[in-house]
């Protein structure tokens, strides 16, 4: 197995190269279109055939980042049923080679969000790093994002590792135990203290995407 991480140093953002050596079959996590020739370098270098792109989220309403990924040639894979990409629901498992992944349904931040899990790992994009996102510092949907937290990814196994799509406070990956008992947002508070907080942090004027 190869597992890469991409980081951008501006932004914060993170992508993920995920791939079956053995099958040469690999599923891109949160790709920009900025990144093309980085990524289809990775890819080439390892003779990989891209299986899956994969979108935990994105900000793109005018599709121009989409058309700019559909040139990795591999279905585009996102929540929200977008022209030119592949809808996954909660529960759907997406193969490369023989690895099994599978899509979680976690709305909030945007209300097409998905995580997707991976073995000992679940990458959920701007689910945790709630005002980490560039694009859209505070959850689209509060109540959602709270559900999905605490009824969804809070109940996976302790020792599960969380794949950011963003970087806070210069990290990228934890596990459910330690967000469980110290996320600012959700350790300790309840549904009413994390919704107050949450508009807190909703600009009185929309936000750009």
């Amino acid at each position: 197995m190869n597992f890469h991480i991409l980081h951008d140093a501006h932004s914060g953002e993170m992508s993920y190269l995920l791939a079956d050596l053995e099958a040469r079959e690999a599923v891109l996590v949160d790709p920009h279109g900025r990144d093309l020739p980085v990524l289809q370098a990775l890819l080439n270098e390892r003779k990989l055939r891209l299986r899956w792109v994969l979108r935990t989220h994105h900000h793109d309403a005018n599709g121009g980042e989409r058309a700019l990924l559909a040139r990795l040639g591999a279905p585009l894979v996102q929540g929200d049923g977008a022209a030119d990409t592949q809808c996954a629901a909660h529960g759907d498992v997406l193969c490369f080679g023989q690895e099994p992944l599978r899509v979680l349904a976690t709305p909030g931040h945007t209300l097409g969000c998905l995580s997707f899990a991976w073995r000992d790992r679940v990458f959920c994009g701007g689910l945790l790093a709630v005002d980490a996102c560039p694009h859209q510092p505070y959850p689209a949907a509060p109540e959602a994002l709270w559900d999905s937290v605490t009824q969804g990814v809070f109940l996976l196994p302790l020792e599960t590792l969380l794949f950011a799509g963003h970087e806070r406070r210069a990290r990228a990956v934890s596990t459910v135990l330690e967000q469980r008992l110290w996320h600012p947002l959700f350790a300790g508070l309840s549904r009413d203290d994390f919704l107050a907080r949450a508009a807190a942090l909703h600009p009185t004027t929309p936000c750009a995407a």
